[in-house]
C-alpha cells in the first residue's frame, strides 16, 4: 500500500493533481467533462449516502430532494481553482474536514474511472495510483499555483489565447473573470487577494510562458 509522503491537514491548502495511466486521454468529449464536473460537485460533500451512479438513477423529484439535503451539509473541501485537461487534472483545494481531500479524491477518481471504462469498453486502472498533493506555504505560492493551473490549457496548446481561456468551461478561470459557472468553486479568497476581474486578467496574462519556465513551482508539477 502506498504511503502518502505528507499529511493532509485541515485548514491548509494544497495543489492536488493526477494524470492517467500512460498519459492516455481520458476526457474525450463534452459528456466526459460534464461527468467529471458533476462528480466534483457531488463528492465535495462528506460521504453522500448514495454513490453518484445510484443518484443518477433516481427520478427528477428524488434527485432534487437528495441534492437539497446534500448541499445543506458542510463540504469536506473548498475548491479554489481547477482545470481538467485531456489526460490529467489540477485542483487547488483547502481541506475543511479530517481526511476530506483523501475521501474526495478517492470517490472522484473511482467513480470517473468506472464511467470511463464503461464508455471506452476497457478494464483496469485509469489514474496513477497515488495522486500528488503539495501544501501551499505562502500567499505568493498560492497565486503562482492559481495562475499555473489556469494557464495549463494555453501553455499545453489546447487553447490559443486568453480570450479562449475566458470561455473555457473545463476550468475555473471563467468563474473569476467572467460569470460564475461552477457553483463548487470558491472564488472569494483569491479574488480578495488579487482584486478586480481586470487585475486577475492582468496577473494571469503577465507571464503567459510561466508554466514552461517553472522556475518557482517545479516541485509542484508532474515533472
Amino acid at each position: 500500500m502506498s504511503i502518502r509522503p505528507i499529511p493532509l491537514v485541515n485548514d491548509e491548502t494544497y495543489h492536488v493533481f493526477n494524470r492517467s495511466i500512460a498519459k492516455r486521454p481520458i476526457f474525450l468529449s463534452v459528456r466526459d467533462y460534464e461527468r467529471a464536473l458533476a462528480l466534483i460537485d457531488f463528492y465535495r460533500f462528506s460521504k453522500p449516502s448514495l454513490r453518484f451512479s445510484h443518484f443518477k438513477r433516481l427520478d427528477t423529484a428524488k434527485k432534487l430532494t437528495f441534492l437539497d439535503a446534500l448541499k445543506n451539509t458542510m463540504p469536506q473541501i473548498k475548491i479554489l481553482a481547477f482545470t481538467l485537461m485531456p489526460n490529467h487534472f489540477h485542483f487547488l483545494i483547502r481541506q475543511t474536514k479530517e481526511n476530506g481531500i483523501i475521501e474526495f479524491m478517492k470517490l472522484f477518481q473511482e467513480s470517473y474511472a468506472k464511467y470511463h471504462n464503461i464508455i471506452a469498453n476497457r478494464t483496469g486502472s485509469v489514474f496513477q495510483a497515488l495522486f500528488k498533493a503539495v501544501r501551499i506555504e505562502s500567499e505568493e505560492q498560492l497565486l503562482h499555483v492559481f495562475r499555473y493551473i489556469h494557464l495549463n490549457p494555453l501553455t499545453s496548446f489546447l487553447l490559443k489565447d486568453l480570450k479562449e481561456l475566458e470561455k473555457f468551461r473545463w476550468g475555473s478561470y471563467k468563474d473569476y473573470v467572467e460569470n460564475k459557472e461552477h457553483q463548487f468553486v470558491n472564488t472569494t479568497y483569491i479574488t480578495q487577494l488579487l482584486g478586480s476581474k481586470t487585475k486577475i486578467r492582468e496577473f494571469t496574462s503577465d507571464q503567459i510562458d510561466y508554466q514552461r519556465e517553472l522556475q518557482n513551482i517545479k516541485h509542484l508539477t508532474f515533472e
